[in-house]
């Protein structure tokens, strides 16, 4: 969203939650598997998405970068609002038969559900990469990143392109709601954090390149959990050091680590 369309969506960490609490909703109601429902997270999401771009953010897509700002703002506001009307404030969590069990490698633990989502999450990323890298879609979306009007030109729908990535970014932002429901209780109102580690993610890794936000992600989580683990120091400093590092690498490598200048 924000390497093509330029617009910086204070919206995502409410997509997370609402992929989350589909997950939740399908596993209460229904007793569908966490990771059977996260197909079903994808398409719901990929339809909201597709609708808010083309029928809302769109309408501001040339507007100053400071108009996406306060229209996505509001849309985050008016989706944790949704969310509260039909779920309330309670914490929900996704809790299955196999939630407890870990995989043993010495002295360290892990758990299956942990080192699924991490297989998710490479999943996804390369279906992105495939997308965008190996399909007429993938390349009309990059067409118009790199020059929107040049992509007018060649005949290319500039509102389907923009309504598609957006789409496909809230689509997976629903599979990481999904994910994060069954290791983790979620609420309304918790999707903020998930927002700003988005953004430290891109620019750690850099725009432009699905590899580079990979390892963004695999960097910044690393820095978490090595800061949890530092003697002295608690939870608490887990975000504060990852966000120290990221300033750190703004300072001395503007692009990201493995991102391009423009």
């Amino acid at each position: 969203m924000w390497g093509i369309l330029n617009i910086v969506n204070l919206a995502h960490g409410a997509l997370v939650i609402a992929g989350g609490y589909l997950t939740w909703l399908l596993y209460s109601r229904w007793h569908v598997d966490p990771f059977l429902s996260l197909p079903v997270d994808a398409v719901a999401l990929f339809v909201i998405g597709y609708a808010l771009q083309r029928g809302v953010i769109n309408r501001i897509i040339r507007a100053p970068l400071l108009f996406t700002f306060l229209l996505t703002f509001g849309l985050n506001l008016i989706l944790v609002s949704v969310l509260l009307l039909l779920f309330t404030p309670d914490y929900r969590s996704v809790t299955t038969s196999y939630s407890g069990s870990r995989l043993e490698l010495g002295s360290i633990a892990v758990p299956y559900i942990r080192v699924a989502s991490l297989a998710v999450a490479i999943l996804l990323a390369a279906i992105l990469w495939l997308i965008l890298n190996r399909s007429r879609t993938g390349a009309a979306i990059q067409a118009v990143g790199a020059d929107r009007d040049a992509a007018q030109l060649v005949g290319i729908d500039l509102r389907h392109a923009y309504a598609l990535t957006f789409a496909i970014g809230a689509a997976f932002a629903g599979v990481a709601g999904g994910l994060i429901s069954t290791f983790q209780a979620i609420t309304p109102t918790a999707g903020d954090p998930y927002t700003l580690q988005a953004f430290a993610v891109v620019i750690l890794g850099g725009l432009g390149r699905v590899s580079a936000t990979v390892a963004g992600g695999l960097l910044f989580g690393l820095i978490e959990i090595l800061g949890q683990s530092t003697p002295g120091l608690g939870s608490g400093y887990a975000n504060a050091i990852a966000f120290a590092v990221l300033v750190i690498v703004l300072a001395f490598r503007p692009q990201g680590l493995l991102g391009r200048l423009a």
